[in-house]
């Protein structure tokens, strides 16, 4: 009798008017931003701000705290664990690489290139934490709020495979990790980290410089 009731509360808590509105987000802002990438650079350029920042501005329409957004010192010193553990899987998957054969430069190596990618990486953080997870957590449990972020997170990838299972695992990892501890530096930086290493680590064919949607078959067009 009580999981009947826990059920039916459950069943009746996702069709709230706020859950409703919590599932329109997300299906509005992961179908934009799957829009985008899928179109030719030049509309990505005039689009992809759009379809980017109108989450930010739909977060922040809720007025959350910085702690809230994991973006306050909260859960910092505690996180810190997690970049000496990203770090030393990175040097592995360069080790591994280098005797596979694999490794190879990285695309485009200077500073302006690294540091955007990190930057990149950090709003990537915010995106899946902040917007995401929050809604899928309105609609569904704890559990399968992670796991459908992390299945979103790695859909955005198609059609770069390798990518997609790195994310699939790295989307699920980061949700448990920021529920923990509610900080997205740390995540930020981790992902910028095990990305990088990533990049000189897989072939290039594979992963067509780290590109995803129209961007990844245009690579392969070009280099075929």
């Amino acid at each position: 009798m009580p999981a009947t009731d826990s059920a039916r509360s459950t069943l009746s808590l996702s069709r709230t008017p706020a859950a409703h509105r919590d599932l329109a987000e997300l299906v509005l802002a992961f179908s934009a931003i799957v829009t985008v990438l899928w179109l030719p650079t030049r509309e990505q350029l005039i689009l992809g701000p759009v379809a980017l920042l109108a989450p930010l501005l739909l977060v922040l329409r809720r007025r959350p705290g910085l702690n809230d957004l994991g973006l306050g010192w909260r859960g910092l010193p505690s996180s810190l664990w997690i970049l000496p553990v990203a770090l030393a899987l990175g040097v592995l998957a360069v080790e591994i690489a280098k005797h596979a054969g694999t490794f190879h430069a990285l695309y485009a190596p200077g500073f302006t290139h690294v540091a955007g990618y990190v930057l990149w990486t950090l709003y990537q953080q915010f995106l899946l934490q902040d917007y995401f997870l929050p809604r899928l957590a309105g609609v569904l449990s704890s559990q399968r709020a992670i796991a459908f972020a992390a299945v979103l997170f790695a859909l955005a990838h198609l059609p770069n495979l390798s990518l997609v299972v790195a994310t699939l695992a790295w989307g699920a990892v980061s949700c448990t990790l920021f529920r923990r501890y509610r900080n997205l530096y740390v995540l930020g930086l981790a992902q910028g980290l095990l990305g990088l290493c990533f990049a000189v680590s897989v072939p290039d064919a594979w992963h067509h410089h780290m590109r995803v949607g129209l961007g990844y078959l245009r690579y392969h067009a070009a280099h075929s």
